[in-house]
């Protein structure tokens, strides 16, 4: 039984601590939400107006400390950079076109050397000219080359050798083989002598 009032007496004052420590903590919070009032403030004391003490007069001119002017910064003369020459780029031109090649002046044709005539018919040379158009074989750019070379008769045509006729017909051109195929020789027989029946009856119409 002792025992039970011990124990229940310790418990009893733990309860009372507790109790204790709430009352305290809820005290100082009330006062610390509660709002803090401002001190009156007292009115202040009128103290005499004292006037102001006035300074000394000062001489601007004699108080004002004279700054000291630096002395002027030397004046270093850098030396003059080294100028690099200046190369110009080598422009390489294109090289001048070769005048174009002058096409040599064709000399002109040397004028074919009339063929001499034969002895027979040396005498009729210069005696006018016959129509050579009416040997067959013989158009007008022949009858042309005949006349350059000297041939106008039919008779210098009938007194050809066969030397004359190769020596002519080297000279004809595309017309060569001309009077030999076509028989000159004997169509300018029969026109020289006049003899007309007889050329056409073997060469045909003129």
């Amino acid at each position: 039984m002792q025992e039970f009032f011990m124990d229940y007496g310790l418990w009893l004052l733990v309860g009372l601590l507790v109790v204790i420590a709430l009352v305290f903590l809820l005290s100082g919070r009330r006062k610390a939400e509660q709002p803090i009032e401002p001190a009156a403030t007292a009115e202040p004391a009128t103290s005499p107006v004292t006037p102001p003490t006035p300074l000394p007069y000062v001489d601007p001119i004699i108080a004002a400390p004279v700054a000291s002017t630096p002395p002027p910064a030397p004046i270093v003369v850098e030396p003059a950079a080294a100028v690099e020459p200046v190369v110009q780029p080598v422009v390489e031109t294109a090289p001048e076109p070769a005048p174009a090649p002058v096409a040599p002046t064709p000399e002109p044709a040397p004028k074919p050397e009339p063929i001499p005539a034969s002895p027979a018919v040396a005498a009729v040379v210069g005696e006018g000219q016959d129509d050579l158009l009416r040997l067959k074989g013989v158009g007008p750019k022949l009858k042309t080359l005949l006349i350059d070379l000297g041939v106008t008769r039919y008779a210098q045509i009938a007194g050809w050798s066969d030397a004359d006729i190769a020596a002519i017909d080297t000279k004809l051109g595309t017309f060569k083989g001309r009077p030999v195929r076509d028989q000159w020789v004997d169509q300018a027989k029969y026109l020289a002598a006049g003899d007309i029946a007889g050329f056409e009856a073997k060469y045909g119409k003129i």
